[in-house]
């Protein structure tokens, strides 16, 4: 199991405070820090059935407004500016959810 995790996200820390009380056993990714690769990215947005921007954070600087819904071009974009991937992302096996 793997966490992509934001420190600085309260939502986060409690995601990551629920699996270290469950005792499970998972790899925290610092998604910011440790980008995942436009590959990881789709892979990932195939485990939640979502497409990225679904997944963007609306609110973030760098979100795309203008940007046609093209799943390649928003991957590309997120990976450049991974603020915008919604976060914590739980990644466990061939499923992912999102833990908000």
């Amino acid at each position: 199991m793997e966490i992509w995790h934001n420190p600085r996200c309260s939502k986060s820390r409690a995601a990551k405070q629920r699996l270290d009380d469950s005792g499970a056993d998972y790899t925290e990714r610092r998604y910011l820090d440790d980008v995942p690769t436009a590959e990881e990215l789709d892979e990932v947005l195939t485990k939640l059935g979502k497409q990225p921007w679904e997944v963007a954070r609306t609110k973030e600087a760098a979100y795309p407004a203008q940007l046609e819904h093209d799943r390649a071009r928003w991957i590309a974009h997120m990976v450049a500016n991974p603020s915008l991937i919604e976060r914590p992302i739980v990644i466990d096996g061939d499923s992912a959810r999102i833990e908000r």
